[in-house]
């Protein structure tokens, strides 16, 4: 009887170990989700910023119909999603980087175009 109840235990705890591990497996796919949605969200509210920029006229400090001039605003440029930053600004379009603070591998490029349209949505790491 003894030995029954050992290899019983024995099983109890296996089966345990294999559900934490795919509890944890789980977390971590949901957590990487959640933040690249969360992203998308910022990257959304940077491009209202920047057609705001641009439809506002050079005396009130806007870009006069042009993204030349534009910068992401101090508030925006990190928090606790991830860093952002624009690699390229053009007249008619602005491209933005976004960089996870849970993990810097894990990264989006998006392009905003003359219209607010957010296109060209490049993924790495676990957001692919």
């Amino acid at each position: 009887m003894g030995q029954q109840q050992l290899i019983l235990v024995l099983l109890g705890i296996m089966i345990i170990g294999v559900g934490i591990a795919a509890g944890l497996g789980l977390f971590s796919t949901n957590n990487s989700n959640n933040n690249k949605m969360a992203i998308m969200q910022d990257l959304n509210n940077i491009a209202a910023h920047a057609i705001k920029y641009q439809v506002r006229p050079a005396t009130m400090g806007g870009g006069n119909g042009s993204f030349d001039g534009f910068t992401i605003a101090p508030n925006m440029v990190s928090n606790a999603n991830a860093s952002y930053s624009t690699t390229s600004i053009s007249s008619n379009s602005i491209t933005v980087l976004a960089v996870s603070a849970i993990d810097s591998s894990n990264t989006i490029i998006v392009t905003i175009d003359s219209k607010g349209h957010l296109s060209g949505w490049t993924y790495t790491g676990d957001f692919q």
